[in-house]
């Protein structure tokens, strides 16, 4: 990913500031960046996002770019969420992650969520007749919402309904995802 094809896109990563799954956040914003994406992590507050490795142990601290209060949804183009159980559940939580998810369905712009990061999308109503994946534990929740079928696969894009949704299923699956995103963002 070392080419420059995504200068000028806009990507917001919606996470809490604590439990998100280090390499499901650190991973995608290097790489997106790398290839010159310009990529916003909002966060609940201003103070450092307290990354976690298999939902226990300590990762990386992450700065915010802003806050989930502060930013404005459309101004980017492909929406970014992260797992970690303990951040995906907690940002389900967040009307104004909600709301966001919402605008961004509405709008027509991608979606892309990994592992626990469904569960946003769960809570927001936007799953009626899309197939894609997750955490294992999520599949159930993610049939509930509506979703037409649950698939373990490394990544799944579905166009249906209006906007694009690409899914994954753990950080094994990071390179299919970031992969996946990339070529969403080339193709806007």
């Amino acid at each position: 990913m070392s080419d420059k094809s995504l200068n000028g896109h806009r990507v917001l990563v919606l996470v809490t500031n604590y439990g998100v799954e280090q390499d499901e956040l650190v991973v995608p914003v290097r790489r997106l960046r790398e290839s010159g994406a310009d990529v916003t992590v909002a966060a609940v507050s201003s103070d450092p996002i307290q990354t976690l490795v298999g939902d226990k142990d300590p990762g990386e601290t992450v700065e915010p770019t802003t806050t989930l209060d502060e930013l404005d949804p459309g101004a980017y183009e492909l929406l970014l969420l992260p797992g970690g159980t303990i951040n995906a559940d907690q940002l389900r939580l967040e009307s104004k992650a909600l709301e966001t998810v919402k605008a961004f369905a509405s709008s027509g712009r991608p979606i892309a969520a990994i592992c626990h990061g469904p569960w946003a999308l769960v809570e927001a109503d936007v799953l009626n007749g899309k197939t894609l994946t997750s955490f294992a534990s999520v599949r159930t929740d993610i049939r509930n919402a509506g979703a037409k079928e649950w698939a373990d696969e490394a990544v799944v894009s579905d166009s249906a309904n209006g906007y694009t949704l690409i899914t994954s299923r753990t950080p094994k699956d990071l390179d299919a995802f970031v992969g996946a995103v990339s070529k969403a963002l080339a193709d806007s």
